[in-house]
């Protein structure tokens, strides 16, 4: 990135947000048993809500993409509970979208698991229009709290999420 043509504010931003990432990355060590900087997270999201889907960088790392699996199918479980723990001691309890995703009654969101090539991911889909907006939320900050690991991904190009 070319400092030179920022100015002091945006300098002071993107120092933040990286410092930000890097606290983000030292948590996470808690909760994701598999290195964040050997996968890449990418979050789509949908008309009844999103696919959070997780993949190693090199597929072949056969150790990642197990870790991958077990991790996504364990957070399905406790999220189809209501425990977003996880995601609040990564991100922060304030962390946009939880708060409404820790208040929902069972069933209120389907979660789906789907192993997929190099890794693993979970498909979010309610019907309840707040929800939706909540999942978009919790998506948007795990996109800019992970940075270079994260992506966003575009439906169309995948033709997931066509309901």
């Amino acid at each position: 990135m070319d400092h030179s043509k920022m100015d002091h504010a945006a300098h002071i931003t993107m120092m933040a947000d990286a410092q930000r990432q890097a606290e983000v990355a030292t948590r996470g060590k808690d909760v994701m048993p598999f290195t964040l900087a050997a996968t890449t997270h990418i979050f789509t999201k949908g008309a009844q809500g999103g696919v959070q889907r997780v993949v190693a960088k090199n597929p072949s790392d056969t150790a990642q993409v197990k870790l991958v699996r077990q991790h996504l199918q364990e957070i399905r479980e406790q999220f189809l509970k209501g425990d977003f723990s996880g995601p609040g001691h990564i991100h922060g309890q304030d962390m946009p979208g939880l708060a409404e995703l820790k208040d929902t009654k069972p069933r209120q969101i389907d979660i789906a698991y789907k192993d997929v090539n190099g890794g693993a991911e979970l498909t979010y889909k309610t019907s309840v229009a707040t929800l939706v907006a909540a999942l978009h939320q919790w998506f948007d900050a795990q996109l800019s709290d992970h940075g270079k690991d994260v992506m966003e991904g575009h439906a169309h190009h995948e033709g997931l999420m066509k309901q």
